[in-house]
């Protein structure tokens, strides 16, 4: 956009869709539901009802908090990128005091829903996931390596963890083998997109890695990352946490991530590293529904 019409676009105000935007909503759509699925695992019965809500609103907020402040440290590199150009900060339709006020307003309610409603311990967690994305991640990690998804994947792997946690009030090596999970994922997810957008990232200067090593490199990496998550989302089964229904998702839904991986691996296009990082979000979501079918059947 000009100069402009930035200004005219400001001058019409914000619309509570801006505001909706910079909640990025269905990152956190994905988050809420994995750290659902977290709590439910935790318990052989139904989890709370009050937990059920407040922890999920809780997670919720804190979310949405870290992807608004996300808007507000990257709106210089934002107007750059085709992808983010469209958001409100670049287009004007919010400033950066505006983001800023609306995301420590989600983070402060966040906190108070989980240390009152919930349990300390979950507050705690989750507002070091919130710090680790909103400024570890995103004000440095990701501008000083091109490993910055693989070290700043920890806060978006804690959702399940802060479920469990919400339900328990304690951590459990079960709930850290849904973080491994999300963990490994996060990488050939978030690469696959990189390589689709290495022009953007390489616009605005941010050393993703297809950026600093090239996309055949890279096309390596989510090859071998997806066979590490194939290895890795079998162990529920391995340790009896989860049953034959599962293992038998994990096996389709992995083969089929694999397969992704690998048609990525042998060809150039640009539209297939686009659906890959599609089926990654279809494949978490199933993965985890299935572990939570799995779960309640034997039930």
């Amino acid at each position: 956009m000009s100069e402009l019409e930035v200004a005219a676009t400001a001058a019409e105000g914000p619309s509570w869709r801006d505001y909706w935007s910079l909640c990025k909503p269905r990152v956190v759509a994905l988050i809420v539901f994995t750290a659902i699925v977290g709590m439910f695992l935790a318990t052989p019965g139904m989890v709370p009802l009050s937990v059920l809500l407040f922890g999920s609103l809780g997670i919720g907020l804190a979310a949405a908090s870290a992807a608004a402040i996300n808007h507000v440290v990257d709106a210089n590199i934002d107007v750059l990128m085709k992808r983010t150009s469209n958001r409100p900060l670049p287009t004007g339709h919010l400033t950066a005091r505006q983001a800023l006020i609306f995301a420590v307003v989600l983070g402060v309610a966040g906190m108070l829903v989980l240390v009152f409603l919930v349990n300390g311990l979950t507050a705690i967690l989750t507002f070091g996931a919130l710090i680790g994305y909103a400024v570890v991640y995103t004000l440095f990690l990701k501008h000083a390596t091109p490993q910055n998804i693989v070290i700043g994947g920890a806060a978006g792997a804690a959702p399940p963890v802060l479920g469990w946690v919400a339900v328990t009030g304690q951590l459990h090596p079960y709930a850290l083998l849904l973080f491994l999970i999300v963990f490994v994922w996060t990488p050939p997810h978030f690469w696959a997109l990189a390589i689709h957008r290495r022009d953007d990232y390489a616009k605005a200067d941010v050393p993703m890695l297809p950026v600093t090593h090239g996309a055949a490199f890279t096309r390596l990496h989510v090859l071998l990352y997806t066979c590490l998550l194939l290895v890795v989302s079998l162990l529920p089964f391995a340790v009896g946490m989860s049953g034959l229904i599962y293992l038998v998702g994990a096996l389709v839904l992995g083969g089929r991530f694999l397969w992704w991986a690998i048609h990525l691996y042998r060809t150039c296009e640009d539209s297939v590293a686009l659906q890959t990082f599609n089926f990654s979000i279809i494949y978490l979501f199933l993965l985890f529904a299935v572990l939570l079918v799995d779960h309640y059947i034997w039930l």
